[in-house]
């Protein structure tokens, strides 16, 4: 079963990071006027989870490539380059926005630990 998930997702993965990319863009800068939950500095764990994903995606989207620990570091650094960007986008394009310090630490946690975890799983997953 576990072959035929890899084999389906093998080639649409590339599509659903770059789908990731642009949603993660799109809420960033969205106008949000009812947030559901109002806990202290939870949306630096919502940051973590968007780009935890974000960077997980980009990182399995290239299986082959990333024995290459250059482009695995590439990926890592374009998806905390990509969050910097999104806050300064915040701060400049939106009234109702603001850009924050601990939301890019928040995101470099995220793709961090998403690093984290491939590098423990690759091996797992490579010898599917």
């Amino acid at each position: 079963m576990q072959k035929v998930i890899k084999i389906l997702l093998q080639d649409k993965i590339l599509f659903l990071a770059i789908g990731i990319t642009l949603f993660i863009g799109y809420l960033s800068l969205k106008k949000i006027d009812y947030i559901p939950i109002q806990l202290s500095h939870s949306d630096k764990i919502y940051h973590a989870i968007a780009y935890f994903i974000l960077g997980l995606t980009w990182l399995l989207s290239f299986p082959k490539s990333l024995q290459k620990k250059k482009l695995k570091y590439a990926i890592v650094i374009f998806c905390i380059i990509y969050g910097i960007v999104i806050e300064v986008l915040q701060a400049t394009l939106t009234a109702y926005r603001t850009a924050s310090l601990l939301d890019v630490v928040a995101i470099t946690v995220g793709v961090i630990v998403a690093m984290t975890l491939y590098n423990r799983v690759y091996k797992k997953i490579a010898a599917i």
